[in-house]
């Protein structure tokens, strides 16, 4: 439960937005950027800003076309979120923000219990989801309602 000490502590003052990297967290993250692919041309991006863009539309819950001006572009942003989903980078991101705060309040890196009810585990689906995107994304209408054959194979994650 938040508390008023938990808000005051969360409370990012001092930045552009609130959603915002400060440059503690930037310094742990621009390592696990991946570079610029080799033969193109130059990063003409600020990918600080791009991640900014990026936690913007986390932190605000606005679409992508609502991105402040000062931010780049909606195409340039969304690319980098799926670019990053799916090499991996934003798994590492959190992990190692994740590790920092948690040492940061004065706790091991990693948790050593955790409790699951069994309502919880009920409700689990079996396998976990394999993709960020998968879990964002609406369930569709089973094949027989799309009249797509059964015999017809669909890959899985």
């Amino acid at each position: 439960m938040w508390k008023p000490e938990h808000r005051v502590a969360a409370r990012r003052v001092g930045q552009r937005y609130e959603s915002d990297l400060t440059d503690e967290e930037w310094m742990l993250v621009a390592p696990l950027i991946p570079p610029a692919k080799r033969g193109g041309g130059k990063r003409s991006v600020n990918i600080r800003e791009v991640l900014n863009a990026i936690f913007y539309v986390l932190w605000t819950g606005c679409q992508w076309k609502a991105l402040p001006k000062d931010l780049p572009p909606k195409s340039t942003a969304h690319w980098y979120l799926t670019l990053w989903n799916w090499d991996g980078t934003l798994e590492r991101i959190h992990h190692v923000l994740y590790v920092a705060v948690r040492e940061q309040q004065g706790r091991e890196a990693s948790p050593s219990a955790a409790i699951i009810d069994s309502q919880s585990a009920k409700a689990a689906p079996k396998g976990g989801l394999c993709l960020t995107r998968k879990a964002m994304t609406r369930a569709r209408k089973s094949r027989a309602a799309r009249g797509i054959s059964s015999s017809i194979r669909s890959a899985s994650c």
